[in-house]
């Protein structure tokens, strides 16, 4: 060749090189916005919790079973959809979950009690799980090693803005609407997300490259990664570290509103405070990926989260008031910035990409079924005082990383 054909034919190459990057940014965007789905159905209506207990005429514990409902749903949904993803491939079961959670969101919002509430909030969960579960596989299916904590850190910190905006969303919408339209832009969320999806998602998952079997190889599938010990090292860990953070999610609306007299729009700033401790913290480790071994950064993160935790106790027991427990959550959620993409990393990077929706399912369904059994424990423990919430989040930090110290004694690929 030619130096002038080599110059016409890198010529050529550059456009389409850009484009091929523009391409891969936009689907990154959305990928992060989809992520948020989850966020966005537990998150913006957390300031209204005390409303619906109010209208209801019910119990906290009961009114806080809405969100371990969904959370029971998302387990369920990323079950199903990670598998059939696998077989299937990605684009058709994203877009059936993104078209169900719009619906289901406004089936919410017409709730006439707490029992229908429950049972519409499962059926979101179901329905946005597939969502969260394709996110993760797409991700795996795109890229490999350092580069997955990379992205992952990338969509948290699109995905990051919605634990931030939601709470304050809410509770904007809450000064001039009821708990129910907040469902209700839930669903409006929901059409949005899908109009970007059925143009900007393409298949990511060959034919060829797709799995074969019924039910039985599913199952053998889920076995095998049940005893990869390096697989369930990383996932048991996020998982227990999730849970931490829904018994945070459920019980500080209780807490910081009721026991501390702060008010709704108070509340979803010291929210999106946490919020953006945990995103930056996410940069930060997505920044040192590559350079530093992701299981130190794990290690870093679980640390500085029982630092947090230990602040936390430190702060309920001896009365040091509202920004005393507000100084031990951001520093827990410093900690989990490093600890949720480190070890969703860890998980899905020692799994061929060909399984990559049925790791990514496993690993959902550990945080969210956790979850879903710790967004209760606080509201049952009480909702008089801190002490109860600090309890449940010291408990599972301290549980998730002694599940990395012993189990991630085998070599976490």
């Amino acid at each position: 060749m030619s130096v002038a054909e080599a110059t016409s034919a890198s010529t050529a190459a550059a456009p389409a090189e850009q484009k091929k990057s523009g391409s891969r940014g936009l689907l990154l965007l959305i990928l992060g916005a989809l992520s948020a789905i989850g966020p966005l159905s537990i998150d913006m209506y957390l300031p209204a919790l005390p409303a619906i207990t109010s209208e209801m005429l019910s119990a906290p514990a009961q009114v806080q079973l809405t969100l371990t409902a969904c959370l029971i749903g998302v387990s369920v949904g990323q079950v199903i959809a990670g598998p059939v993803s696998d077989v299937r491939g990605r684009r058709v079961p994203l877009i059936v979950g993104v078209a169900g959670f719009m619906l289901a969101s406004l089936l919410c919002a017409f709730a006439p009690s707490v029992p229908m509430l429950i049972a519409f909030r499962l059926l979101q969960g179901i329905l946005g799980g597939a969502a969260l579960v394709i996110v993760r596989a797409v991700v795996r299916d795109l890229y490999d090693g350092a580069a997955i904590a990379r992205i992952f850190a990338t969509l948290m910190l699109v995905s990051g803005l919605a634990p931030i905006l939601a709470p304050i969303a809410g509770a904007q919408l809450l000064a001039f609407t009821s708990w129910r339209g907040v469902f209700v832009a839930l669903s409006i969320a929901g059409l949005v997300l899908l109009l970007a999806v059925l143009p900007g998602v393409r298949e990511t998952l060959p034919a060829d490259k797709r799995e074969s079997g019924g039910l039985k190889h599913t199952v053998a599938t889920f076995w095998k990664l049940l005893r990869d010990r390096a697989f369930m090292a990383s996932a048991l860990t996020a998982g227990l570290a999730f849970a931490a953070m829904f018994g945070y999610i459920s019980g500080s609306p209780f807490v910081l509103q009721e026991v501390y007299g702060a008010t709704p729009q108070q509340y979803s700033l010291i929210f999106g405070l946490n919020a953006l401790a945990l995103t930056v913290m996410a940069q930060v480790g997505g920044r040192l990926s590559g350079r530093v071994p992701p299981v130190l950064l794990v290690r870093i993160g679980l640390g500085t989260a029982l630092v947090g935790a230990a602040l936390l106790m430190t702060a309920a027991l001896a009365g040091l008031g509202l920004w005393g427990i507000v100084s031990g959550l951001v520093v827990i959620m410093l900690g989990q910035g490093l600890t949720l993409p480190g070890t969703g990393a860890l998980a899905l990077g020692s799994q061929p990409a060909q399984v990559a929706g049925s790791a990514s399912a496993l690993l959902g369904v550990l945080q969210f079924a956790l979850g879903a059994a710790a967004a209760p424990l606080v509201g049952l423990a009480g909702s008089g005082s801190a002490l109860p919430m600090a309890c449940v989040m010291l408990g599972l930090i301290c549980c998730s990383a002694l599940t990395f110290t012993i189990l991630g004694r085998a070599k976490v690929r």
